[in-house]
């Protein structure tokens, strides 16, 4: 199993794949229900970010075991979904983005797998956050489709699970960010760490605080994703069919360094 989908708000059903059984997998950070299939051919896995039902807030998310569930799976790529409001008014409610920086704004959660004992420390590197090979995949599904979508911007990832108020977006555009959400930040760090190609589709789901005349509500959040799922069904499918499974990457040698050759 070589592919996971990570599934954010109004993404909890696993419906793109064929066959599906659930596995049921131990962490040393807690216990985890990852639902398996099939899509042509090749073996995905599902995992829904806050539950199927969303009974769990950004905050509470159990990133550390949902990672290592995935690569105790065998998992060397995942495409993960996140629902943002936009600072960027070119980047519409409807859009799709797939980042390539992020801003972590985070108060409470557990951001390592490495601190220090027997694991030691691990200064990971993250000038490339996200893999841009799978973002280069996912950008061409996107244009193959032609759905709108843009190759780059900067998530900032507050703590949630309230909104941001005015002062923090007017904050946060002028340090550079374009897009917010609450779950893009420990997840990303973790599959770095754990060696795992990631790369994150969001949907624009409506401007931020300050930025538009209503207030913001989960529900429109909600409604907005709902109106957008199957776009993201089909791009998740076509970028999985453009998935060599076993593909190599510099971000699968981020923690134990490439492979060298051995000298006959």
């Amino acid at each position: 199993m070589r592919i996971a989908v990570i599934g954010g708000t109004g993404v909890y059903d696993p419906q793109i794949l064929n066959d599906i059984r659930q596995e049921h997998v131990t962490t040393p950070y807690g216990e985890v229900d990852v639902m398996v299939g099939t899509y042509r051919d090749k073996e995905v896995a599902f995992l829904a970010r806050h539950g199927t039902d969303h009974s769990v807030p950004p905050h509470l998310v159990n990133y550390r075991a949902n990672i290592t569930a995935l690569k105790k799976l065998g998992v060397r790529n995942i495409i993960a979904t996140a629902a943002v409001g936009s600072l960027n008014k070119a980047m519409k409610p409807g859009d799709m983005v797939f980042v390539d920086q992020f801003l972590d704004f985070t108060k409470s959660r557990a951001q390592t797998f490495f601190e220090g004992g027997p694991d030691g420390v691990v200064h990971i590197d993250m000038t490339e956050p996200y893999c841009p090979e799978l973002r280069e995949l996912l950008f061409n599904a996107a244009y193959d489709l032609r759905m709108r979508a843009h190759l780059g911007g900067t998530y900032a990832c507050t703590e949630g699970p309230r909104f941001e108020t005015p002062a923090e977006i007017n904050m946060i555009r002028q340090l550079g960010g374009d897009l917010v959400g609450m779950t893009g930040v420990p997840e990303v760090v973790l599959a770095r760490e754990a060696e795992i190609c990631y790369a994150t589709v969001t949907m624009v789901t409506n401007y931020a605080a300050g930025l538009q005349a209503n207030r913001l509500t989960h529900e429109e959040v909600v409604e907005m994703m709902r109106t957008n799922t199957e776009n993201l069904r089909r791009l998740i499918m076509h970028t999985i069919a453009a998935i060599d499974p076993e593909r190599t990457c510099i971000c699968q040698w981020a923690v134990s360094g490439p492979v060298q050759p051995v000298k006959e």
